[in-house]
């Protein structure tokens, strides 16, 4: 009846007795309770009190006041109720404690409120804004009471505001933008309910703001919501964030099909990336944090359905596929036109010298004629391909017995030791046995057929070359290992690029990179084997320099951040590594590392430089390594200078600088020996740059990058533009496959032209 008697009159004080005191604070934090225990019966204060409306009053240790509330509810709506709190005086020795009891819940909060921070600092915040929980009602309407409590065990008086207001759009709708502002002492947060029929969503959180750092959480609906920067990490999802962030929702993780959306803004912005301004020499010294209030606005919105992932599902199989069927079609177009080549160039055996002299003159469909060196390749062989296809391997076989019985034969020497007793140090079996390859080697003008001279069994105990075609008297040879190699690689890296998106940082990216480098390494491999068979690396040798370069990026991702020491051991660790590969390209591996090099390099640049001017003896071989030396001494140099966090990337693109030089010397050089570039792989080239150009697009637009914070990541976050599905970074996956995939193709069939043109007449740059 007491309290019936107060709620009465709005205006007139109510004064209750200790006793009942002690009962109203029960639930209330022990601080609250304690400070409360001790005081008079004549001390307590309790008002009628409304919404909207401020109160401005005097709290001392002497008395304690207690606002009384009460508003209807409704089962089907839910209203935000706010407390917001400013203290007036300064100075005062002991803080303001504020306890809210509700039905079902007590909050309590002191003013100044003091948020910690790194290394203990401490941040007072005078204005408090705290937005209430409310709890389930069954009923479909009620009328609920809480209370404002107000107490200090300050003697002074401290002058404080007390208003109390509804949220507006507590509830938030789907699709609808709401925006609001928060600090780090005024977090906010809003209810929302799915939709019939909508099981999944996702939360945007927006600013145009960078800083003050936030953090987006996404809760169930229960008491207490944790909504200060202390604890907002305590349950539920949530994440940091500058300019914007996203949350899936799904409903099946909410039992009630609703969840809170609380905004935090933090304290300070190191979380964020932010710098940290204030460095305190006294461990209770308070700092003033200055405005950090933040401007944001939040939208809820439907996630993708499961038609949108069926759409991107086809999609994927549909590129797949298309891709199945362009080879399935080049493949029986080539087939069907080098079937015609083989019918023309098979002559019957009674034909005529003047038939034979008629057909190498004039081909029978009126087309230019035909070079003898071709015919003659032909006519040897019976048939060719125009590209490094994979051939029976029966046939494969049988070609490549009959024609080492010829090459056995025409050398006129007999074998009989077997296939284990053949090593790389035996004689090569040439063609001409009094040539010696020291000699060959060192011709001012190579040719392939220089190079292709040792025997089946020895290069097959140096690499493995799978299927490949015979004719080792035209074109270039056919070696297809390192082509299963780099699409192992290609796959296994489609892996690992998979496995480094479900967690991407600064670790797990090597494991990416690795097969990068691979891939890299084994296109170079292959364009240097088009010309140079013979002394090409043996598979042992590649794999250890491709594990050394592996070994390498571990430890540049582990001990390169910043290591002095270490960029100057790698930077002359690739200096030296470029003019010992310079060297072994120049003089086509005839030189060795032993105690008289020194003498040997002093005298050669005594004759060639001192004691007469003359130039290098291959200068198109001089010309790539000079440019391969500037790129790579450009690139160590850089390294040292600026030590870049990401030695992966760094790593990765001295291989594509590499890669990229070599093969555009290639393409040069085989123009300029009066070679052409027939017009499947011409339509490949093309073909490749144009993707490639696109790819490259897609990847610069940076959607993310692990270099930097989670929040400063998801300022670069965008929608998906390919079938509401695809963003801008899986466009680049899509592309890169493709334009790698590409570039295979070119290395397969830029020597196509040369297929019918004898090994003596093929240049080696």
């Amino acid at each position: 009846m007491l309290r019936r008697s107060c709620w009465k009159s709005r205006h007139k004080a109510c004064w209750l007795p200790a006793g009942l005191v002690a009962l109203l604070l029960l639930g209330t934090s022990p601080g609250a309770w304690s400070s409360a225990a001790g005081l008079d019966a004549t001390d307590v204060l309790q008002r009628d009190a409304a919404f909207d409306v401020t109160y401005n009053d005097t709290v001392t240790n002497e008395n304690q006041t207690i606002y009384a509330f009460n508003h209807t509810i409704s089962r089907n709506k839910t209203d935000g109720v706010r407390v917001s709190v400013d203290v007036l005086s300064k100075g005062s020795d002991s803080p303001i404690l504020f306890v809210v009891r509700q039905k079902q819940a007590v909050l309590s909060f002191q003013v100044p409120l003091i948020l910690r921070g790194l290394y203990q600092r401490k941040y007072p915040y005078t204005h408090v804004g705290r937005t209430l929980c409310q709890p389930p009602t069954r009923a479909a309407s009620e009328t609920q009471y809480f209370f404002v409590d107000v107490s200090t065990l300050s003697s002074q008086g401290t002058n404080y505001q007390l208003r109390v207001s509804r949220v507006e759009s507590f509830t938030l709708q789907t699709d609808k933008k709401f925006s609001f502002m928060a600090s780090p002492s005024q977090p906010q947060y809003f209810k929302y309910v799915f939709p019939d029929g909508v099981d999944t969503v996702i939360v945007k959180v927006n600013s145009n703001m960078d800083f003050p750092c936030s953090v987006m959480s996404v809760q169930d609906i229960q008491c207490p919501v944790y909504d200060l920067d202390n604890n907002v990490a305590f349950i539920g999802m949530y994440q940091t964030m500058t300019k914007k962030g996203a949350i899936t929702v799904q409903r099946k993780d909410f039992p009630s099909s609703s969840f809170y959306v609380v905004v935090v803004v933090k304290t300070e912005d190191e979380a964020c990336g932010g710098p940290l301004r204030f460095y305190p020499l006294l461990p209770d010294e308070l700092i003033d944090a200055g405005n950090r209030t933040k401007m944001l606005d939040v939208v809820v919105s439907p996630a993708i359905n499961t038609a949108v992932y069926v759409r991107g599902m086809l999609f994927c199989l549909g590129v797949f596929l298309s891709f199945y069927l362009l080879t399935l079609l080049v493949a029986c177009l080539e087939n069907k036109r080098m079937k015609k080549k083989r019918d023309f160039f098979q002559l019957p055996a009674d034909m005529s010298p003047a038939e034979t002299g008629s057909l190498l003159g004039r081909n029978g469909d009126g087309k230019a004629p035909v070079s003898p060196y071709e015919y003659g390749c032909f006519a040897d062989n019976g048939s060719t391909l125009s590209s490094e296809a994979v051939t029976d391997s029966a046939t494969s076989t049988d070609n490549n017995e009959g024609y080492l019985e010829r090459s056995l034969d025409s050398v006129g020497r007999s074998r009989q030791e077997s296939l284990s007793s053949v090593e790389e140090d035996d004689y090569d079996t040439l063609d001409d046995i009094d040539s010696d390859k020291n000699i060959v080697r060192t011709k001012r003008f190579l040719y392939v057929s220089d190079l292709a001279r040792k025997d089946k069994r020895v290069l097959s105990k140096k690499y493995q070359i799978y299927f490949w075609r015979l004719s080792q008297e035209c074109g270039i040879p056919k070696h297809f290992g390192l082509f299963y190699a780099m699409g192992t690689a290609l796959m296994v890296e489609g892996l690992l690029s998979a496995c480094y998106h479900v967690c991407p940082n600064y670790t797990n990216f090597q494991f990416d990179t690795s097969f990068m480098y691979m891939i890299a390494g084994l296109c170079m491999l292959k364009l240097y084997q088009k010309r140079h068979p013979d002394i090409n690396a043996s598979a042992y040798t590649a794999y250890a320099c491709l594990a050394a370069v592996i070994f390498f990026s571990v430890l540049g991702v582990v001990f390169g951040k910043g290591n002095l020491f270490f960029w100057i051991t790698f930077s002359v660790i690739h200096i030296v590594a470029t003019l010992l590969l310079s060297i072994q390209l120049y003089y086509m591996g005839r030189w060795k590392m032993d105690s008289g090099v020194l003498r040997r390099m002093a005298s050669i640049i005594y004759t060639d430089c001192i004691r007469q001017c003359s130039g290098p003896m291959y200068i198109d071989r001089m010309v790539l390594l000079v440019m391969g030396n500037i790129v790579n001494w450009s690139l160590a140099s850089y390294g040292l200078l600026e030590r870049p966090n990401d030695f992966a990337s760094y790593l990765l693109a001295i291989a594509i600088c590499n890669l990229l030089l070599y093969f555009a010397f290639y393409i040069i050089m085989k123009l300029r020996s009066g070679e052409r570039i027939q017009f499947l792989p011409l339509v490949c080239i093309l073909f490749t740059a144009v993707v490639w150009g696109w790819a490259l697009f897609f990847f610069f637009q940076g959607l993310s990058t692990w270099q930097e914070t989670p929040a400063e990541s998801r300022e670069h976050n965008r929608d998906c533009i390919l079938l509401s599905f695809f963003d801008d970074h899986d466009i680049w996956h899509f592309l890169s496959s493709i334009a790698m995939f590409g570039s295979f193709l070119v290395l397969l069939t830029m020597d196509d032209d040369l297929d019918t043109v004898q090994r003596d007449k093929i240049f080696v740059f």
